[in-house]
């Protein structure tokens, strides 16, 4: 199998193949869709070239978190950043929290660079390592990739402990994905996107696909200090942000009614579904500060056996025991709508019940 697809994405069978009627609670994506029924882009649009630099997405970090335009690259996905980084700043040794997004590792080693692991644990909640631990697992890599809050986990990497490194370790890179930031309660205190023009060495991956539910569209975008961004250019392809692209950000920079409802809605459905599942001693929460949660299965039964039954009432969650560190029966499912979250706690309650008959 080609090395790109050996690796399952949510949403897919083991096959690799979209599974287009199940309730997917496998990928990580607002359940909830900013502009209704349709995408507010003229047909017209589609005639004209985007712009070289992805403008239309600078004026949505603009408009939205108040950004300078010289500290954005605008990406199609924050994929392309992922990938653009070690190879645009020549990373010989890069430093990975474990578990984590695939992503990073694989950006790495196609750039030629080594890796090395910050590994969590499960008897700590996966928590992050201190500053001195982390300072010494540092020397010898000059990049650290993390994620704040990190997938699958649900860790939680407080900026200041990312600022300390930064500021400490002057000559390393401290690239910061901030995929999931939005969906925390307090995500402007947390984020280091205002923070970067203070350090050189700080790169913010930031993705707009899961907090505005586009995934099909790729948005996203690199902030660091202004001479950070022109290096980055130096290496990164025109044209790579298509016109749709554009248009679309420059609209989300006005959904604020969209965000306090989705925000609102995520937090009740969250301690909602904590309360329910704490009353289940087969399941154990090993994370859960985004908008996901990843789950320890300690039922009698089988994982395997879980998920297919969850298959069979067309649910489909994460599993997710091909991440290093999570083998040993770990899955992860997202929060959606009151509505679906009912049918996903019903099907725990339900496979219960049979268990105990």
């Amino acid at each position: 199998m080609n090395s790109l697809y050996h690796h399952r994405h949510g949403g897919q069978a083991e096959s690799g193949e979209v599974i287009g009627n199940a309730l997917d609670f496998s990928v990580n994506i607002s359940p909830v869709f900013p502009f209704g029924g349709s995408l507010p882009v003229d047909p017209s649009a589609l005639q004209a070239y985007p712009s070289i630099d992805g403008r239309g997405v600078k004026e949505f970090y603009r408009r939205r978190f108040g950004l300078d335009d010289a500290t954005v690259l605008a990406l199609n996905g924050a994929v392309e950043g992922i990938y653009l980084l070690p190879r645009a700043l020549g990373i010989r040794r890069m430093l990975l929290l474990s578990p984590t997004f695939y992503e990073y590792g694989r950006a790495a080693r196609i750039a030629g660079a080594e890796t090395g692991f910050v590994r969590l644990s499960p008897c700590d909640g996966f928590a992050v390592p201190s500053l001195e631990l982390l300072a010494g697992q540092l020397e010898g890599f000059d990049a650290f990739f993390l994620a704040n809050p990190n997938n699958p986990t649900g860790t939680l990497f407080p900026p200041e402990l990312t600022m300390a490194l930064a500021s400490r370790f002057q000559d390393k890179w401290f690239f910061v994905d901030e995929a999931f930031i939005q969906f925390l309660p307090d995500f402007q205190d947390a984020s280091l996107m205002k923070r970067v023009q203070a350090f050189r060495n700080i790169v913010v991956v930031h993705s707009l696909t899961k907090f505005y539910a586009l995934p099909g569209l790729r948005l996203g975008a690199l902030v660091a200090h202004p001479d950070t961004i022109r290096r980055l250019c130096d290496f990164k392809e025109p044209w790579t942000v298509n016109v749709v692209a554009e248009l679309v950000a420059g609209e989300l920079a006005g959904c604020g009614a969209y965000e306090t409802v989705l925000m609102a809605m995520m937090t009740a459905e969250r301690e909602r579904i904590v309360s329910a599942l704490s009353q289940m001693p087969e399941l154990h929460i090993a994370g859960g500060a985004a908008n996901f949660f990843l789950m320890k299965w300690r039922g009698e039964c089988s994982l395997d056996r879980l998920l297919a039954a969850f298959m069979q009432q067309g649910i489909m969650v994460r599993d997710c025991r091909n991440f290093e560190g999570l083998e040993d029966d770990y899955f992860r499912f997202a929060i959606r709508t009151p509505g679906e979250n009912d049918i996903l706690l019903e099907a725990f309650q339900a496979d219960r019940q049979l268990r105990e008959s």
